[in-house]
């Protein structure tokens, strides 16, 4: 059915936009070609689930993104209005954007919402646990499944400071491995946040929290000149999730912020 408010999307598609969709899809980790619903391409990755469809008004565009992952779709939120396969499609007015889009789609569906864990559970699934020793291996292969899934779900950039070198980032569990309720916990991302090492240790030692609004909170004993070395944060409320909510309420209750107030300060 067409509806008047959007353009027509090319149908069949041309030799230029599907070339231009197979070479946007490939590129950003979606090779494994699904055939095609009328206008729209449909594509999978090896390493992230879900499937996406790409479509096309023209060669200039706009061009358009479909998904089926749920997990994803509450991620990134409001979509267009273009009928379609898939839960929702997002449109885009250059490649440039399409290419952007598509990356954060692959990072999501690479981390979201039960990847991790499933590699844990796979790289662990023989290893021993009789001894700490033991124990302290398989915790330490959770912990690194846990860090590549963050540096996909964050973009591999601290969202406070910007910093993007690896080296100087850290896989920071919002509640700690030892008081997770279960893997499943301690392998979701949405219990973590990366961080540059500065404001992981703060964070990690309960000098400093997050309000659900994305405030940072100081603990009231941080002086102004620790502050200043933290230096002012960038917001970290775009990217904050409903998800991340009830695990930086037991952060705040574990480290005292709730009570008495700490110190705020709006970022």
């Amino acid at each position: 059915m067409i509806h008047n408010d959007v353009p027509s999307l090319e149908d069949p598609p041309g030799f230029v936009v599907r070339t231009e969709i197979e070479k946007a899809a490939a590129a950003r980790g979606y090779r494994l070609a699904r055939g095609r619903v009328g206008a729209w391409f449909g594509y999978e990755s090896t390493s992230a689930h879900g499937r996406i469809w790409l479509a096309s008004v023209g060669s200039d565009g706009p061009w358009y993104l479909a998904l089926d992952h749920p997990g994803v779709v509450a991620e990134i939120g409001l979509s267009d209005t273009r009928p379609g396969p898939g839960l929702v499609r997002y449109a885009f007015a250059s490649k440039s954007d399409l290419y952007d889009g598509l990356d954060r789609v692959w990072r999501l569906s690479a981390s979201l919402p039960s990847v991790p864990l499933r590699e844990f559970e796979d790289q662990t699934a023989t290893l021993p646990r009789s001894t700490e020793a033991e124990r302290w291996v398989v915790q330490r292969v959770g912990q690194n499944v846990f860090r590549d899934a963050l540096m996909k779900y964050w973009n591999g950039c601290c969202p406070l400071t910007g910093i993007a070198s690896p080296e100087l980032l850290r896989a920071s569990h919002i509640v700690a491995w030892a008081d997770c309720d279960n893997d499943a916990h301690r392998l979701d991302v949405h219990n973590g946040l990366l961080l540059s090492a500065l404001w992981d240790a703060a964070f990690d030692r309960g000098l400093v929290s997050f309000s659900d609004e994305g405030e940072v909170l100081y603990a009231a004993g941080l002086t102004e000149t620790v502050r200043a070395h933290l230096g002012s944060p960038m917001s970290l409320a775009p990217r904050l999730n409903p998800c991340h909510y009830s695990n930086l309420a037991r952060h705040r209750v574990a480290f005292g912020f709730d009570s008495p107030a700490p110190i705020t300060a709006n970022v």
